[in-house]
């Protein structure tokens, strides 16, 4: 039977998630954090030469899913999805003699619906900035919100966003996302307005400071911003972009287009927002369709 060098394996599988996969270094950290948790701390000196079971290696992954049960159902389902990736991985480079993913039972997470702000609610935070300040921590932080909600963005990929990224002639940014999947965003005449201001007053590399922002730093801007304009609920950068898709999908955007924009690797992850159109496709329908009411007109006479 096989025997698997886990420490060695986990190396292993973390640089192939790195450098073949190019997953973020957030998302690394997280696969890191499970495996050491599923399998103890990787110590050199402790498990280096130690080749475990198959067995062995399965019943330490069901000691961890057990010990993950009081954990939320979305971090639980992240856990089990990293022991699947990871033994998935190790199959396939034949260091286990089947393929352990499939005894790792993932628990079923319901679908929550994406916060978004309504339009009012996005112009009320865009009117909370006041024009007479001129400083560029605000034109910084106007610039923040235009491109998170104004072109969909991921907030890292805010946070990375160089000047080189920034095309102010066909008002675009190109864009490197998960996966290192590149795409090609077009911004709001805003958008590109606010960045030229800034652009005037920054020679750094990134448009957000000499180096890439703190995400940390994004998301207190960002809550401060939703405070400010007096926001019913907290604000946070994900929020913008979940409203970018809402408000474009309901003003008629396909779905293959929003995947491009907001830079899906599946059609899937953008289907979430098709709930979203309900209330104006309802509306649509009653207003245009030949049997409803409100399409219906009184013949004329003659």
């Amino acid at each position: 039977m096989a025997a698997l060098k886990l420490l060695e394996s986990i190396d292993k599988y973390l640089k192939f998630m790195d450098f073949v996969k190019s997953s973020s270094p957030l998302t690394l950290k997280a696969y890191k954090k499970d495996l050491e948790q599923a399998f103890g701390s990787l110590d050199p000196q402790g498990q280096a030469k130690k080749a475990f079971t198959e067995a062995e290696i399965l019943s330490m992954s069901r000691d961890a899913l057990n010990s993950w049960a009081g954990l939320s159902l979305s971090s639980r389902n992240r856990k089990s999805s990293t022991l699947k990736s990871f033994f998935s991985w190790a199959y396939q480079e034949k260091l286990t003699e089947r393929d352990l993913s499939t005894q790792i039972i993932s628990p079923k997470v319901p679908k929550k619906l994406p916060h978004f702000l309504s339009v009012d609610e996005a112009l009320a935070v865009l009117s909370s900035y006041d024009k007479k300040d001129t400083s560029i921590q605000n034109i910084r932080d106007k610039t923040m919100f235009l491109v998170l909600y104004g072109a969909g963005l991921r907030v890292s990929e805010a946070c990375n966003l160089k000047w080189t990224d920034v095309h102010f002639s066909t008002r675009s940014l190109r864009l490197k996302g998960k996966g290192g999947k590149e795409r090609l965003v077009i911004l709001p005449t805003l958008a590109i307005e606010v960045l030229q201001k800034l652009r005037s007053l920054s020679d750094e590399d990134y448009v957000f400071g000499v180096e890439p922002l703190n995400p940390r730093v994004a998301y207190d801007w960002v809550r401060t911003r939703g405070a400010k304009a007096l926001l019913m609920k907290p604000l946070h950068p994900h929020a913008l972009r979940h409203s970018f898709a809402t408000h474009l999908l309901s003003s008629g955007a396909n779905l293959r287009t929003l995947q491009e924009l907001l830079g899906h690797e599946s059609l899937q992850a953008t289907e979430k927002y098709t709930h979203l159109g309900v209330d104006q496709l309802a509306r649509t329908m009653e207003n245009h369709h030949p049997l409803s009411k409100g399409s219906q007109k009184k013949p004329s006479k003659r």
